[in-house]
């Protein structure tokens, strides 16, 4: 196996790697002794990645002489909830788990927000190990340090800001990806290129057709992340709002169609679009630069049309409950070009409603 490619994350005594290769979670044992010389851990995971890997990364653990216990929880976006993350918590502490312990976090976005959140609370926080299984959590959710969970008003509105150890992200799992599932992530792959990195349109449309490089792909990615996360950790600046681009009206979309209608990804997809038409509107992206996007999405098979029965004003009052609004007010991303993105006050409910209802067409 060849060397992994390597990302740090420069945070001062909260530093740590992303390692992106093939084969590396059967090096997790080996990587957390290293890393941590604690003697008992926990694997997080869920019902469909846990029959693949957990078994793997146990025995790594093993070898390494880390006493193991495996906690799985229901595939999907509704287990992101405070009652998993209570459960969770609940099942390390009849395992015997303590202070000195870590937790390793197997599986996709889900997975690495909720074990994140549980780690950080567990006795007051104790040390973990990310291992995103999917792309969109290798590229976007796994680096950072944001954890948390859903509730009926919005998403992601309790949570922590928790560094993890170490990042393992393992191309080799995406392999087992459903089609859907693996496509959804280049929503974020996209949305980083168009932030941040015009020239990565090129690379994303060669692994599209099968030619490109999906690991040296997956590292521009994550240091485009690293570099905007080392600039502005806890969203202090405004820096750190930029990766924001698609979201605010994707998260209310994504709620809308209720969790686990539509994935994550898609519902970004189409919260670009409607953020790059705005910025055609209001600060002068060129329409072929919203095209460029808006094709990328399809060229994935993410949905570019809103699904027939969600309306504009129940997006609108789930935006509201959105972390961004602020006094009243949208901190909303636009693009004056590609890799141009900047943070505006301006864009007012009525250019929001208009991006919306432009999605039925």
């Amino acid at each position: 196996m060849s060397e992994p490619l390597s990302v740090r994350v420069d945070l001062g005594d909260r530093s740590y790697d992303v390692l992106i290769g093939y084969g590396l979670i059967a090096d997790t044992g080996s990587y957390a002794k290293e890393l941590f010389g604690r003697k008992k851990c926990v694997i997080v995971t869920d019902s469909n990645v846990g029959p693949l890997y957990a078994e793997t990364v146990r025995q790594s653990l093993w070898e390494a002489g880390i006493a193991t216990t495996v906690v799985t929880v229901n595939a999907g976006e509704n287990s992101k909830c405070m009652s998993v993350v209570e459960d969770v918590c609940r099942q390390m502490l009849r395992a015997g788990l303590d202070r000195k312990s870590f937790l390793v976090a197997l599986g996709g976005g889900v997975i690495g927000d909720l074990a994140g959140f549980a780690a950080s609370i567990f006795l007051r926080g104790i040390p973990f190990i990310q291992i995103p299984t999917t792309v969109l959590s290798q590229v976007d959710s796994s680096v950072g340090g944001k954890t948390g969970v859903n509730t009926p008003e919005g998403k992601n509105l309790l949570g922590t800001f928790c560094q993890p150890g170490l990042v393992l992200a393992d191309v080799s799992t995406l392999n087992s990806l459903p089609q859907r599932e693996y496509a959804e992530g280049f929503a974020e792959i996209i949305k980083h290129a168009a932030i941040r990195d015009p020239l990565m349109f090129e690379a994303i449309q060669q692994v599209a057709d099968g030619e490109g490089d999906l690991a040296d792909l997956i590292r521009r990615n994550v240091a485009i992340k690293a570099r905007i996360v080392e600039e502005d950790e806890h969203e202090t600046t405004g820096t750190r709002a930029l990766l924001n681009f698609g979201h605010t009206i994707g998260h209310a979309i994504e709620a809308s169609a209720g969790y686990g209608e539509l994935l994550h990804g898609e519902a970004i997809s189409l919260g670009m679009i409607a953020a790059a038409s705005l910025s055609c509107q209001l600060s002068g992206l060129p329409p072929v630069a919203r095209g460029k996007i808006a094709n990328l999405i399809k060229r994935f098979n993410m949905p570019s049309r809103l699904p027939d029965g969600m309306t504009a004003d129940t997006i609108l009052a789930y935006m509201k409950h959105d972390k961004k609004f602020s006094d009243g007010k949208i901190r909303f991303v636009l693009l004056r070009s590609l890799g141009d993105a900047f943070v505006s006050k301006d864009v007012t409910e009525e250019n929001i409603v208009n991006a919306i209802k432009g999605l039925r067409y």
